[in-house]
């Protein structure tokens, strides 16, 4: 069993551009770490052969006590079985038990972007924050809401989804099978579906669209929650720079006119690529901590 005070987490990123592992102290340093690319249009067993062979790397002796994942959603509560819109070939996957047998500890799986929430108020741009959505704007969009000093779970585990927030009515079609969600809208992966190119090549009329749709969700989220702080991670987001998040400013100043959520702030992520694995070691020392 697992010491309630381990100071050293197996760390697991479940994304569906990479996998990441990492060996995390209580510091934030990651002492060891190493990705590999998701297998793109891969099933289910491929997936997890390259998650094993991911794993097998990690060096021996770690002291690691405990294992902590993030993966993107949707998912049953605690990532028993996890669906990630972005790896299509996971559907109802039995994750958590899958790599608590493999990793041979007790592990606990919560969704990537609310795992960076928790990393966003360890050693981030939320530090002494009590209330603040952290958001990743990548190849999907995906939030982790904090209010009251806590991180919002919900009903099944899924609070924060901001990227089903529909900021387009009647725009594109989602995979998640509704029409005009922030995710079909402003993700890497729809902006590459609507402009045949990588973000990367994005105009800078597709960057200004793009952060004003993230700030629209952005808005309506703090007009509903009572907040001041939204905190921006991912490629798209933090590849786009500067306009985008000028965009977004924009669009949450003329949204947020409440006294409450007014001068509602935008910032960057301080975690760069870290920022995965620091939020999957903080999931499994959340979970030891509720345990």
């Amino acid at each position: 069993m697992a010491s309630p005070e381990a100071d050293v987490v197996l760390a697991v990123d479940v994304g569906g551009t990479k996998f990441a592992a990492g060996v995390v102290d209580r510091a934030g340093r990651i002492v060891w770490e190493a990705r590999v690319p998701t297998p793109a249009g891969a099933g289910e067993a491929e997936l997890w052969g390259s998650l094993e062979a991911l794993l097998s790397q990690v060096p021996s002796g770690t002291g690691a006590e405990v294992c902590g994942v993030g993966c993107g959603g949707p998912m049953s509560r605690g990532g028993e079985l996890v669906s990630p819109l972005n790896i299509p070939g996971w559907r109802n996957f039995p994750l958590k038990r899958r790599l608590q047998e493999l990793a041979g500890l007790p592990t606990w799986v919560d969704n990537d972007a609310k795992a960076l929430a928790l990393a966003e108020g360890w050693l981030g741009s939320s530090v002494g924050e009590r209330n603040y959505i952290s958001m990743v704007v990548s190849t999907g969009i995906g939030g982790g809401i904090v209010l009251d000093g806590r991180l919002l779970d919900g009903e099944s585990g899924n609070a924060g989804h901001i990227g089903h927030v529909i900021v387009e009515p009647d725009g594109r079609r989602c995979g998640c099978g509704a029409y005009g969600c922030l995710e079909a809208e402003a993700s890497g992966t729809a902006i590459a579906a609507v402009t045949g190119r990588p973000p990367a090549e994005a105009t800078p009329e597709v960057v200004e669209r793009t952060g004003r749709l993230v700030g629209r969700a952005i808005a309506s989220v703090a007009n509903l929650l009572d907040l001041k702080l939204a905190t921006l991670a991912g490629s798209v987001a933090l590849g786009f720079g500067d306009p985008f998040f000028a965009a977004a400013q924009v669009e949450v100043d003329e949204r947020c006119k409440l006294a409450f959520s007014s001068g509602c702030r935008v910032v960057r992520s301080k975690l760069d690529s870290s920022g995965p694995l620091l939020g999957a070691a903080a999931v499994g020392w959340r979970g030891l901590a509720d345990a």
